[in-house]
């Protein structure tokens, strides 16, 4: 079995001795992953970023590199990059002395410290701004140039704590992109800090889940999003529908939800008639009329329209419900109406259970 690039073993951190931030964090990371930590603010995510970082030590446990424990290394010498969400550059050094200045620091002879920062802002899209001063540059370009210096003396890690907060959607949407770009060229293994989880869902190979010290779930966007581990996964990843439900017929697969009635759900063999479950049910996986497997009616409380689709939100029965329709079929729609909606078997998950198959 090939060593892991990156490895936490069993980190926890409290910071007066009783109270525990971080609590048995383990992980592993390939060669040129990118990997996000997600989760709310105090979860952890950002503590475990700055014990990689060097920058709070550990109470226990340990971080390698290639199999090297760097745990007791200085910051400044574990050969990793930061980019902060206030971005920290020099006011007072044009963008090609802030990306140099790792470089300097590193005794490289300052002609060829600047040549490679003017490569570096080149790869960002920078290569005309290497003479201007931060005050002169936008947010996005000074992001950057953060990005640009934290790469230029080739990482042995990149970690970003929230770089991207302080800008506006559609330049934060930009950004990502660019970001996720760069890295792909270079190969550098990145970690990523957000509590935004599109952030998390557009750039990342996985995603750690974070929640009071400790992981909750890890696994690739997709398969965070279908099949979350726990209820509190579900809710904070992406917009969702848990129902309360009651099995009937669990290996083949038939539940009892108040307000809706009989619905098929996965198999669940191993359970017994009488378990209660949660169901998710994600508001796309909802369509207008009855011609998938389950069939619920709407009483429309709110309509909100995005223009491409509609958030539809109301109740069935006694039962919350939240349907997000394609704008077309969202037309005409108004609160105190009665729709009809179905979803498919599939398109549901049965959380903190295993189903058949």
């Amino acid at each position: 079995m090939s060593t892991p690039y990156l490895e936490l073993r069993g980190l926890g951190k409290s910071y007066d001795g009783r109270t525990r931030a971080l609590d048995n964090v383990s992980l592993t990371a390939a060669k040129g992953e990118f990997i996000t930590f997600l989760g709310p603010s105090g979860s952890g995510k950002t503590t475990t970023l700055m014990l990689v970082a060097g920058f709070e030590s550990a109470s226990e446990g340990d971080i390698l590199i290639e199999g090297r424990s760097i745990g007791r290394v200085p910051p400044h010498k574990r050969g990793i990059g930061v980019v902060f969400q206030n971005y920290a550059l020099f006011p007072h050094r044009t963008a090609a002395e802030n990306v140099a200045f790792p470089l300097l620091m590193r005794k490289m002879p300052k002609a060829q410290a600047m040549a490679k920062a003017a490569e570096m802002l080149g790869l960002v899209g920078l290569e005309r701004f290497g003479g201007r001063y931060p005050r002169e540059m936008s947010g996005g370009q000074q992001q950057r140039v953060a990005l640009a210096r934290a790469l230029v003396f080739d990482p042995a890690l990149l970690l970003l704590d929230e770089p991207l907060g302080a800008l506006d959607k559609n330049l934060r949407e930009q950004m990502q992109i660019e970001i996720k770009a760069v890295q792909r060229r270079l190969g550098v293994t990145t970690i990523f800090v957000t509590h935004d989880q599109s952030e998390a869902m557009a750039m990342s190979d996985r995603i750690v889940v974070f929640d009071g010290g400790r992981i909750q779930q890890v696994g690739a966007p997709l398969d965070i999003y279908r099949y979350p581990s726990s209820s509190f996964v579900a809710r904070f990843v992406g917009d969702s529908n848990i129902l309360a439900a009651r099995l009937t017929d669990p290996a083949g697969g038939q539940a009892e939800i108040a307000g809706i009635g009989t619905v098929r759900v996965p198999a669940l063999p191993a359970a017994r008639a009488g378990d209660a479950i949660e169901l998710l049910l994600r508001p796309e996986c909802l369509k207008p009329g009855s011609g998938l497997d389950n069939a619920a009616r709407l009483t429309v409380d709110v309509i909100v329209h995005f223009g491409d689709s509609a958030l539809v939100t109301g109740h069935a029965g006694g039962t919350p419900l939240r349907a997000r329709l394609e704008g077309l079929a969202a037309q005409g729609i108004s609160a105190g109406d009665t729709l009809p909606l179905s979803w498919a078997t599939s398109s549901s998950h049965v959380i903190g259970r295993d189903a058949a198959g």
